[in-house]
């Protein structure tokens, strides 16, 4: 194997429960709530595929069979469209089925203790030697090049495991996991040796914040087996992906990417919300209409405050 493997396989954890978006996930996986004219993992999909990828695993939990029915190709469905002289509509949809199989996507169902590593080692017999992509399913960015793209370059740059990285404003970091960088090697590329869960702003180690994308190499998954061992023993917290990475860090080199490009959160309800606005307004045909309705809704506001 060359010292910088391509990297083809990637992960999807889309077990969990979407709590803070309830009700609105009682009935429907918040992976499959839209965000601009798809659903929030198509987007994670589509940027693998256009990066690469041609191995996705998404690692599921009871519940979440809307996932696979969307991916599926469903050729009568397309028959119909076309026999109805609906082009478009079949496109779109032979499309979506197109991107399972450039992706390869497969699915497994989630098992072990509580926590967001233990999908990834779930789905880690299949690495063997691998390097491998981790991204969640309700992250959305707007990139030039896409973010996994980035990650994989820093990989291939460092052949360590990489996390992706934004700039962020101090005050915010009780919300994110944010990384004591050791060394800055210029185009967004740090050397890094852990990460601090969400400190406050006077402990924060840097002004950047670990967003939820990585890549990850088999030594890593040996610290989430270990940390699934002890806790088989002991039966106490979760099992963090973070954790196996500051394990890690600790004796060996890990990098994060500064990602150049826009991120949207969706899992819970206000950033959710921005994420379908600055989709719907980017797009060349919503965007105007909304534009036009905020401008109309301020001159109402203004008039019926001044009447």
């Amino acid at each position: 194997m060359p010292a910088n493997p391509t990297i083809r396989r990637a992960v999807i954890p889309a077990a969990g429960l979407g709590s803070r978006l309830l009700p609105l996930t009682k009935a429907t996986p918040k992976e499959m709530l839209p965000v601009g004219d798809r659903p929030v993992i198509e987007h994670t999909v589509r940027e693998l595929v256009a990066s690469g990828i041609t191995d996705i695993t998404i690692v599921v939990s009871g519940g979440k069979s809307l996932i696979q029915d969307h991916f599926r190709p469903n050729p009568a469905l397309v028959e119909q469209l076309r026999a109805d002289g609906k082009k478009e509509y079949a496109d779109a949809v032979e499309e979506v089925g197109e991107l399972a199989r450039q992706g390869h996507i497969t699915y497994l169902d989630q098992h072990g203790p509580y926590g967001n590593g233990t999908p990834v080692l779930n789905a880690a017999r299949a690495f063997g030697d691998e390097p491998v992509l981790v991204l969640w399913p309700d992250d959305v960015f707007v990139a030039d090049v896409p973010r996994a793209q980035q990650l994989i370059h820093a990989y291939e740059t460092t052949n360590c495991p990489v996390l992706a990285l934004m700039p962020m404003a101090p005050a915010e970091s009780q919300r994110y996991g944010v990384p004591v960088v050791k060394e800055d090697l210029g185009e967004g590329l740090l050397r890094i040796t852990g990460l601090v869960e969400k400190p406050k702003p006077a402990d924060a180690p840097s002004t950047y914040a670990a967003i939820g994308g990585y890549v990850i190499t088999p030594a890593i998954i040996d610290e989430l087996r270990e940390q699934t061992r002890r806790w088989y023993e002991h039966r106490q917290g979760e099992i963090y992906l973070t954790d196996a990475i500051n394990a890690y860090a600790s004796t060996r080199a890990v990098y994060g990417q500064v990602i150049s490009g826009r991120w949207y959160d969706t899992g819970n309800p206000a950033d959710y919300l921005v994420a379908q606005m600055a989709t719907a307004l980017a797009h060349p045909e919503y965007g105007p209409i909304l534009r036009k309705l905020a401008l109309e809704s301020g001159d109402t506001h203004t008039t019926t405050s001044t009447t």
